[in-house]
């Protein structure tokens, strides 16, 4: 690396702290003008689109366990006609910890259960879990179903 190249490189090294504190400025506004919608119309969160970004500004109104609570609410029908449920075992440090109960338990179509109703569920009402754990379920084994 040449001379020119160099002080090029130094100089934008030294430009790189301000620029970061004007991102973090913008970023501080952005959080206060979405704080100031919710504080008007909290249902604003019902869209997913305005939920994600009240989540990356820590600022969505429904708290996650609740949110998580509905997610599960919202696919035990679909469970119950196969014979299964799912539990909550505990949320810690944002990982959630779920047993499938009933014909999904050890079922070899569990896995299937879990990606289509389960996790897509969870993945829209509560997109900042870091982590899930389930109990009970299996891998999916060719030709063996619960029903689903």
């Amino acid at each position: 690396m040449g001379g020119p190249e160099l002080m090029a490189r130094v100089e934008e090294l030294s430009a790189r702290p301000a620029g970061e504190e004007l991102v973090g400025a913008v970023m501080d506004m952005y959080a206060e003008g979405l704080r100031r919608i919710v504080d008007r119309d909290p249902s604003i969160a019902d869209d997913r689109y305005v939920a994600a970004l009240l989540l990356i500004h820590d600022l969505h109104p429904v708290p996650l366990e609740e949110r998580v609570r509905g997610a599960l609410d919202s696919v035990r029908p679909f469970m119950a006609k196969h014979g299964g449920d799912v539990e909550v075992l505990g949320l810690h440090d944002g990982v959630l910890r779920l047993r499938l109960l009933g014909a999904c338990n050890g079922c070899a179509a569990s896995a299937t259960t879990l990606e289509h109703a389960v996790e897509r569920a969870l993945e829209e009402a509560a997109p900042d879990l870091s982590g899930l754990e389930v109990d009970g379920a299996l891998p999916t084994v060719g030709g063996l179903s619960c029903g689903i």
